[in-house]
């Protein structure tokens, strides 16, 4: 599913002029242009900014390209690292965007200035080359764009010649290319052929939770939504992942649900458009799989992912219905169109009987977080002050920024119910966010947990680093993640 690539590294301070593709050429951020002989298409830069009057510093927000020597294209971006990642990713991105248009299979990354920028802007352009260089689904009879096939670095060395920055951009890339394929070439059965297909490539064992299955041993909540389905193919699919000399064992739980009609509390057509999209919590915990077991991070994980579709129907479960979860908890249905919480809430209890060190859910699961937050950043909940800091700086780090809400004990009052044991929602969205996470918090044992509500899953023009409207966001914060807590486990 993911393009092969040639990426070379060269030890070499700059590439040859003679012989060079389209080149990016990321320099430090100052007052004056660099007198630099080795850094391509100097003297071309310094016209271009004399001529549109332009200071070297603005080249962070406004990256300029040109034609150099044989008719080769240089973009020049100038990146300030006292500002936040995410900020310099975007300016990578913009720069990257300008030789990209170009239509090129290959490209050329130069970086300049003293050894340690060189060796961070290395990292950082490396990563945005990869994570645009792909095709993503595209069903039209004119696809002009062209996959980058070969990436050349010169001014540094990565370690392993760029093995993170390529695991972190195929799990990205794996997320966006399923996240982005039409509903009806992903649906709950298709969805999980290329699951097993992915299992198969990299080593991954799995368990499949069938309707059948799901029905035996009481999983009330996530059969309820996805009994709206003629199709009898909604699961909840287990994927394991099992490193040498492992110290902790992580659980990532995606939503996946295939199509989001609402069900009975149908959406208008303005809310239902994108809906295929709405599985987007599965494919980030796939990527995030993909990613961390393709670096071969030494952490247990098990991946769980709650596929279904919420589809209107006979045997469609409605409002005032209740229904029995997994764990024992009875639920007061409130609105048909909250099917996220109940597909997680079976599959977290599932997720939490082994007992793993974190859990983390993913899912596009609340219209008040995109409320709160617009589409730049993702809302995260915690049940530990120290996870909750760490995740938030996590987010610094990896230029995939969230924010914490509360998870106060106190807004339960507004789940109270009158016959069951919680209500699934209320029917004001007052704090929908806040009382969707409290509504999972039941579902599963006290274990460490962190909720990631995806409002940044799509954001139009792209994100950071990334070009494509689906944004792929919550990979690189969970290896991120993930790294951080090897190398300083967890007290």
């Amino acid at each position: 599913m993911l393009a092969k690539f040639s990426q070379r590294t060269v030890s070499a301070t700059a590439p040859d002029k003679k012989r060079v593709p389209h080149i990016l050429c990321v320099l430090p951020n100052g007052k004056t242009l660099p007198a630099d002989d080795e850094f391509p298409g100097l003297a071309v830069l310094a016209n271009m900014l004399k001529r549109r009057a332009m200071k070297f510093s603005e080249l962070g927000a406004t990256p300029l390209s040109g034609e150099i020597e044989n008719g080769a294209v240089a973009a020049w971006v100038a990146i300030d690292t006292t500002k936040p990642v995410f900020e310099q990713q975007t300016a990578l991105r913009k720069a990257l965007a300008l030789l990209l248009q170009e239509n090129l299979d290959r490209v050329a990354i130069s970086v300049h200035g003293p050894a340690g920028f060189r060796s961070h802007a290395a990292r950082l352009a490396t990563f945005a080359a990869h994570v645009n260089s792909a095709t993503l689904p595209v069903r039209k009879k004119e696809n002009k764009h062209k996959p980058l096939r070969e990436i050349t670095l010169f001014g540094a060395t990565l370690p392993n010649n760029g093995a993170k920055e390529r695991a972190i951009a195929d799990g990205n890339t794996l997320a966006r290319r399923l996240t982005m394929l039409p509903p009806n070439e992903l649906s709950p059965a298709q969805y999980r052929k290329q699951i097993a297909a992915l299992a198969k490539e990299h080593g991954w064992s799995q368990d499949v939770y069938d309707l059948k299955k799901l029905r035996k041993i009481g999983a009330g909540a996530f059969v309820a939504v996805a009994q709206g389905s003629t199709a009898d193919d909604a699961a909840i699919v287990h994927l394991r992942y099992r490193a040498k000399n492992a110290k902790q064992t992580w659980a990532l739980v995606g939503k996946g649900i295939c199509f989001d009609t609402g069900g009975h509390n149908l959406k208008p057509a303005k809310y239902m458009y994108g809906m295929h999209e709405d599985m987007n919590g599965s494919a980030v915990a796939l990527g995030a799989l993909l990613a961390a077991s393709s670096l071969k991070l030494p952490v247990n994980i098990d991946c769980w992912l709650a596929i279904a579709q919420n589809h209107i129907g006979p045997n469609a479960y409605k409002q005032n219905d209740v229904v029995t979860a997994l764990n024992g908890t009875t639920i007061e249905i409130v609105h048909t169109d909250a099917e996220g919480r109940m597909v997680l809430a079976d599959t977290l209890t599932l997720a939490s009987r082994a007992k793993p060190d974190l859990i983390i859910d993913y899912a596009t699961l609340t219209g008040s977080m995109h409320i709160a937050l617009g589409s730049r950043r993702s809302g995260i909940f915690a049940n530990r002050t120290e996870w909750q800091s760490r995740a938030l700086a996590a987010g610094e780090r990896s230029g995939e920024r969230v924010t914490a809400f509360p998870l106060d004990a106190d807004y339960d009052v507004a789940l109270d119910s009158k016959i069951a044991d919680i209500k699934q929602c209320t029917d004001d969205g007052n704090a929908d966010h806040i009382l969707a996470a409290r509504f999972l918090s039941k579902f599963f044992d006290d274990r460490p947990w962190i909720h990631m509500d995806l409002s940044a899953s799509s954001h139009n023009g792209g994100l950071g680093a990334v070009a494509s409207d689906v944004t792929g966001f919550g990979v690189a914060w969970t290896v991120e993640l993930l790294e951080d807590a090897i190398k300083s486990p967890p007290g």
